[in-house]
């Protein structure tokens, strides 16, 4: 017994000792650096809900990519000057190839820990770019791009583009017959463009392709200029998160005043760490179990050679797949030739598809006339033609993604590879369209099975005798947290209807008034409800903001 005591009086101790040393330091600190002020800052609320951590996946895959980045620089040799291979991998023994082959395959072979870091470096390039693409879908299918934050969903399509690019200049930059089959394919893209294609593919590879300086220029902007852009604006993005706060989902006590959720110290910071080294051991793992890109297979590349069955990684593949797909259009106009074949696709289509992500968020003010602040999260049921268009372009982009690898599925199912292209070519014109309206009726046969739970309640499963003799079944009120999110998404404020535009007698307030109708698509029933649901049962402190 006297030992215990006297073992919690040296703990204790130890704890007061603790204790007023953590206090001096505080105070040291604080005398010197902002302590005192960042502690709001560590009290910020963020949302405790999983999809919230999407933007978190692609932070840590890109400290991944600098991390192992940094290490893959100090052995790679951007150069193109030919050299003979003699290292360990003896099928190429004696191969002329490029500087930048040689110490890629030395890396690979030769460097401890090499190959490894180059397979995670390109898993975690491939993790960067799809968790910033799913990223963005969430911010689009919840409304997270409404007022105030239309810039930092600006930002993030900007990040989305660059890091698109800084994918594919890492993945030419090892020189061999598969990236260089994808240069070739940049060069032909760029001799596309009318009157100014030629001096563009001089300017960017200093020479008639491939050029000697190409992969020095490209080894510059792979580890300088685009991870400077990314970094930046990554900063940028993040100070505009904490600045406008987070959005939330619908819930009592959950308005477009407040931030509710977990605070930034020490919750957040605990699950955000946590998913940090899931991410590092996740990746770790496919680099070292998981072959990608291996190079040696392909070979050096060649001019006069090209592999059959090559596709990019998967975020270029729509790029691949709309050149597969477009017939073998050309004009010539005073002796010109424009190729209609290169140029659309590949050109056209991209500007056009980042020009309406780009616009979107303005685009859809415009027809709701909703100027208000929104924190609040839409349900994507909520908002169906939102929704439809947001299907249509996933299913846009599935069918381009297959067409880049439809000579690798008419070889595999052993099916004509005309006769696959033309298929896909009907399908990337009628599927995005079916796509959108069943999401559309989807969406809005959800709203109509809610609005009978609220009105009806829940089936129980249970049944019982009526006075008069027959039998009708039970059902109990829907939860009243429920009840509040249905109730909420039933109101007109909520869901974006637009009030009476000034000088709608115009032609042009006509066709805004029309579009926004038809963009706040409801059901019937909750068409006809919404009114007496606004005036009976709306959720306190959720009215409309000044």
């Amino acid at each position: 017994m006297i030992f215990f005591r006297r073992t919690r009086l040296r703990v204790r101790a130890m704890e007061r000792r603790t204790r007023f040393a953590a206090g001096r330091a505080a105070e040291n600190l604080d005398a010197r650096l902002p302590v005192s002020e960042g502690g709001s800052l560590l009290r910020k609320a963020f949302p405790d809900h999983w999809s919230f951590l999407l933007g978190e996946l692609a932070l840590y895959s890109l400290i991944v990519l600098i991390l192992t980045g940094v290490y893959l620089t100090l052995f790679f040799k951007p150069e193109m000057r030919e050299v003979v291979y003699g290292g360990s991998y003896m099928p190429l023994d004696g191969t002329r190839m490029s500087q930048a082959f040689d110490s890629t395959l030395r890396i690979s072979f030769d460097v401890r820990g090499g190959l490894l870091m180059r397979q995670v470096h390109h898993w975690a390039s491939i993790v960067f770019v799809a968790a910033i693409g799913v990223h963005l879908l969430r911010v689009f299918f919840t409304g997270a791009f409404r007022k105030p934050r239309e810039v930092n969903w600006v930002i993030g399509v900007t990040l989305f583009l660059l890091a698109l690019a800084e994918g594919f200049a890492g993945y030419s930059l090892p020189d061999d017959l598969l990236s260089g089959t994808g240069l070739r394919i940049a060069q032909g893209i760029m001799l596309s463009i009318p009157v100014v294609g030629t001096y563009i593919s001089m300017f960017v590879f200093g020479a008639e392709f491939p050029g000697e300086d190409m992969i020095t220029r490209l080894y510059g902007v792979h580890i300088l200029l685009l991870p400077g852009l990314l970094v930046g604006l990554l900063t940028l993005h993040l100070i505009l998160v904490f600045y406008l706060k987070h959005t939330q989902w619908a819930g009592r006590g959950r308005t477009n005043r407040n931030a509710v959720g977990k605070p930034l110290f020490p919750n957040f910071v605990a699950t955000s760490g946590g998913l940090c080294f899931m991410v590092f051991g996740v990746l770790s793992v496919l680099g070292g179990m998981a072959q990608i890109n291996p190079i040696w297979l392909y070979g050096p590349y060649r001019t006069n050679h090209v592999s059959t069955g090559s596709q990019p990684d998967w975020y270029v593949g729509f790029l691949e797949g709309a050149l597969r797909l477009v017939p073998p259009w050309e004009t010539t106009v005073a002796g010109h030739t424009v190729m209609w074949n290169v140029l659309l696709p590949a050109l056209l289509l991209p500007l056009v598809l980042f020009a309406a992500l780009y616009a979107y968020p303005f685009f859809e003010a415009w027809v709701t006339g909703d100027r208000r602040e929104q924190h609040l999260c839409d349900r994507p049921r909520d908002r169906p033609v939102r929704t439809g268009f947001g299907v249509a372009g996933i299913v846009f982009y599935g069918v381009l993604l297959l067409a880049g690898g439809n000579d690798v599925v008419a070889y595999t199912f052993e099916i004509s590879l005309n006769a696959l292209t033309w298929l896909l070519r009907s399908a990337l014109v009628v599927l995005p369209f079916l796509a959108f309206i069943v999401t559309k009726r989807v969406c809005l046969a959800l709203q109509e099975a809610e609005h009978k739970r609220l009105t009806e309640g829940e089936e129980t499963g249970q049944m019982r005798q009526t006075v008069e003799g027959g039998y009708e079944e039970e059902s109990r009120p829907v939860d009243e947290a429920e009840r509040y999110v249905l109730l909420r998404a039933s109101l007109p404020d909520a869901r974006g209807v637009p009030l009476a535009l000034e000088g709608n007698e115009q032609r042009d307030g006509r066709l805004r008034v029309a579009l926004a109708q038809w963009f706040s698509a409801m059901s019937p029933a909750q068409r006809q409800s919404a009114q007496d649901a606004g005036r009976q049962d709306r959720p306190a402190g959720d009215s409309p903001e000044p």
